[in-house]
């Protein structure tokens, strides 16, 4: 990757690259005091907005269950350095509920009160979920009652009664929670406004190499308890939010051509299904 020049109010140096997405590059820095922080540096793409709401989302946590934004210039972000172990390497650990209880505990700060007020441009969880309601409509047309039209109608339950509705991360999963000098934090917010429960759904879906634990009903069903005890909420309902959420993101892999993984979600929302119909 090339180096960019990073603003001199930053007084950062000694870039290294540590990643390069669809979205955005990622460097390793040394601030002034030789401390270490990073920097993202947003491509131009068409969910660009995803990320400033996210940017939005962590200048109002004040690093509060996630990472402290240092700085920002336009489509860079200066952000705290949250370590080098994601979530997803304690189940390579074989410890996968000690993952889904640190899970919970970031999730708790995350949705912790904050004094101070929140974004005004945080997207509204109906909006968000916009590709599931139009492949909902077209499966509807089509005659077909699949579970992209069971999920539609989930969510709109969810969306209508909605817990609780506060400022979420909006993709919380195994590789957005990393531990660092202060602990487990999470990353990459997209900077959702609804019903706590969404921040809970993308777990059961991760990590993604491991269709082992996500498609297990007993993994299905703990999870749903701890985060419904985190989140003040039943254990149907976390499961509500969990096939929601999945059927919508099969639905954005949908419009991306992504048969494979549109399929895999949408197994794995039928298996959550089957554990939310034996409660």
């Amino acid at each position: 990757m090339d180096v960019p020049a990073f603003p001199k109010r930053w007084k950062v140096g000694a870039p290294e690259p540590v990643a390069e997405t669809f979205s955005s590059r990622i460097w390793k820095v040394a601030r002034e005091d030789g401390s270490p922080a990073i920097v993202k540096d947003l491509k131009p793409f068409d969910d660009v907005e995803d990320e400033l709401r996210g940017e939005h989302f962590l200048a109002w946590r004040r690093g509060e269950g996630a990472v402290r934004l240092l700085g920002s210039d336009g489509h860079r972000m200066l952000l705290e350095y949250a370590g080098e172990t994601s979530l997803s390497q304690i189940i390579a650990d074989q410890d996968d509920n000690g993952a889904t209880a640190i899970a919970a505990e970031v999730m708790a700060k995350l949705h912790s009160p904050s004094t101070h007020p929140a974004p005004p441009d945080l997207q509204p969880l109906r909006t968000r979920f916009s590709s599931l309601f139009k492949k909902t409509k077209a499966d509807r047309a089509a005659g077909e009652r699949s579970l992209y039209v069971e999920a539609a109608e989930i969510a709109e339950q969810l969306l209508s009664n909605p817990h609780d509705a506060r400022p979420l991360h909006g993709d919380l999963h195994h590789d957005n929670i990393m531990h660092g000098p202060r602990g487990w934090l999470a990353i990459d917010p997209k900077g959702v406004f609804g019903d706590p429960g969404f921040d809970a759904a993308n777990m059961f879906y991760n990590p993604l190499d491991r269709d082992d634990l996500c498609l297990d009903p007993r993994r299905i069903a703990h999870m749903a308890q701890v985060f419904a005890a985190t989140l003040g909420q039943t254990a149907p309902a976390i499961l509500d939010h969990a096939i929601a959420y999945g059927c919508l993101s099969a639905a954005w892999h949908q419009e991306d051509r992504n048969a494979v993984e549109e399929n895999r979600e949408l197994a794995i929302a039928a298996a959550i299904q089957r554990v939310r119909l034996s409660l």
